[in-house]
């Protein structure tokens, strides 16, 4: 079983590009498949993007509790399929999941082991330059404005913070997170069958006994 990586950012703070490429450069880690009710955009492709669901089939979603954690955002539903992130662990793979704060927090509070990664625009005017650049309406635009302080302030409760002021360095930090992770005693050990290949080794590790400690 992998680990849940869980990305959050401001809307336009540039974390579905860091995913990506992300995804492209880490061997063993997973996208996790969301769902929303939002139209697709330009360039969109039906179950790698998102899973494009209309909101009645969302609803009946809800209604069957298929989704590990879902909420109402600018008039869409956005949620994540249970199946998904339970389809990439089962594999092996490490799963990253890319959603908001207020999903992020649900997953932590279901799922406490899931590292949490928050990504900060380098400067809030830079943020707005974004925003503006996606062509969001000026009543849209002033509602995320309001949104970002709040999910800003929430950082403090992730387990990582990234500031995401250039594109490679950004991407640099969260593969050290993940690779740090993948060697921590916990991870090590859950994986001893795969990462140590020498049998008396495993035997010491598991059965030695340390007289230092």
């Amino acid at each position: 079983m992998g680990c849940l990586f869980v990305l959050s950012a401001p809307s336009g703070a540039g974390k579905t590009t860091v995913a990506e490429k992300l995804i492209r450069e880490v061997s063993g880690i997973k996208r996790v498949v969301t769902a929303t009710t939002r139209s697709k955009r330009e360039g969109e492709r039906e179950g790698v993007d998102y899973i494009f669901m209309s909101r009645e089939e969302f609803e009946r979603g809800i209604k069957d509790s298929i989704f590990l954690e879902y909420a109402s955002v600018y008039g869409n539903y956005y949620g994540t399929p249970k199946e998904q992130v339970k389809k990439v662990l089962e594999e092996g793979f490490d799963a990253l999941l890319v959603i908001d704060v207020q999903g992020a927090k649900s997953i932590k509070d279901k799922l406490p082991e899931s590292i949490l990664i928050f990504l900060l625009p380098p400067s809030l005017e830079e943020l707005k330059r974004r925003l503006i650049t996606r062509g969001y309406a000026e009543e849209n635009l002033l509602e995320r404005e309001k949104k970002v302080e709040v999910e800003i302030a929430c950082a403090r409760h992730f387990d990582y913070i990234v500031v995401n002021d250039f594109l490679d360095k950004a991407v640099e930090a969260i593969k050290h997170i993940v690779n740090s992770y993948r060697h921590t005693k916990e991870r090590v050990f859950k994986d001893i069958e795969k990462l140590v290949k020498d049998d008396t080794i495993k035997d010491i590790l598991l059965k030695g006994r340390c007289d230092i400690f």
